[in-house]
């Protein structure tokens, strides 16, 4: 997950409220019911510290959503009375809307609510061009597509020479307007920063655009086996996703497990366990952060000054460095964002955890790749 959204919330000092709100339920009393949504969210606020008006500000922010269409629910971090960022969410949060007031923003849940959602672009495919279709947990929208070559296109079943001549130009005219549904798929990607590309069609046609698609788009193709002009249910593109994040999770894993292994010398470019991550965060040597959502070590605590690396496990670490104030906070929110500021992805690896090899998890839910060693 690219967290760079997330910048705004490092620019300013906490404590911070973060409340995830849950607007996956539509009735006929939704906005009275999420009128008391808000009002619980204030008092929870203040019952926690919050100051006055920063409980204000949420419980504004929260009533402002009674009429939301969001099919999974939003995310309100605040301080000082506003409301600084209010990203969607792509599944609901588990338990319904919560509230946390802390000194660092409580980000860590995003892993899991919005960072494995890809987006996806969905070629519709024929021969004479495709319709593509973007697709994500917040709904599907237009996103263009490309005609081709309109004639020749369909073969004949004689054997003259002309006929045959005729068939080589349909063949022409298939690979052209192949490659030209590959170009202009890779454009949409790029514009659109899709994480996926599903192509529907038949399968020749499929096959003839994937294979002329560029090489760094490869490994983010998957193919759907429905008719030329159906549209791809929810269902398989939901799917078709949750393939996508297992398999580039399982690829994080597997880099993370190999580096971990000590080399020839005994160094490794991998750590884990918080003492490990701590370190690595204070020397912005971290390339990828690595955290299993149910991991222990997420809420220990560790102590955190003003700036991104000043962490450590112990609150006299912080005093030896020179750090004046020290607040308590939890580990991932800490490493999160130490990662945020130096520009390091994260990654929930429990979509590629079997539970029962738990020996494979990071230590204590918490991991990461080093940028050096």
């Amino acid at each position: 997950m690219d967290l760079a959204f997330l910048h705004p919330l490092y620019e300013h000092q906490g404590p911070w409220a973060s409340v995830y709100v849950d607007l996956s339920q539509h009735t006929q009393d939704m906005a009275h019911e999420r009128e008391l949504t808000a009002r619980a969210v204030g008092r929870e606020l203040a019952a926690q510290g919050a100051d006055d008006a920063t409980c204000r500000a949420v419980q504004e922010a929260v009533e402002d959503l009674r009429h939301a269409t969001d099919p999974h629910g939003r995310v309100l971090f605040a301080r000082d009375g506003q409301v600084v960022l209010d990203p969607p969410l792509a599944r609901r949060p588990p338990g319904g809307t919560s509230a946390h007031w802390a000194p660092l923003p409580h980000v860590a849940p995003l892993l899991e609510l919005a960072g494995e959602d890809p987006v996806c672009v969905v070629a519709y495919i024929d021969r004479k061009g495709a319709d593509f279709e973007l697709r994500s947990a917040l709904g599907s929208d237009d996103a263009g597509g490309v005609t081709g070559r309109q004639w020749p296109v369909h073969r004949t079943a004689s054997a003259e020479w002309s006929e045959r001549h005729f068939q080589l130009r349909v063949e022409n005219t298939w690979e052209h307007n192949a490659a030209e549904i590959a170009d202009a798929l890779a454009v949409c990607q790029e514009e659109t920063r899709a994480d996926l590309l599903i192509l529907v069609g038949d399968e020749r046609e499929r096959r003839s655009v994937h294979e002329r698609l560029p090489k760094r788009l490869q490994d983010r193709v998957a193919e759907a086996s429905h008719g030329t002009g159906s549209r791809l249910l929810d269902d398989e593109v939901e799917r078709l996703r949750e393939q996508h994040v297992h398999r580039r999770a399982q690829e994080d894993l597997d880099r993370f497990l190999a580096a971990r292994t000590p080399d020839g010398e005994g160094r490794a470019i991998a750590v884990e366990g918080v003492p490990a991550l701590v370190e690595a965060a204070r020397e912005h040597r971290i390339d990828e952060l690595l955290i299993d959502p149910d991991g222990p070590d997420n809420h220990r605590e560790v102590w955190v000054g003003e700036d991104p690396d000043q962490l450590a496990v112990r609150r006299t670490d912080l005093q030896f460095l020179g750090e004046r104030q020290s607040f308590s906070a939890r580990a991932d929110d800490a490493l999160l964002r130490a990662a945020v500021v130096t520009g390091a992805p994260a990654i929930s690896v429990a979509p590629a955890l079997p539970r029962e090899a738990a020996e494979e998890v990071p230590v204590g839910g918490l991991g990461a790749l080093l940028r050096w060693k």
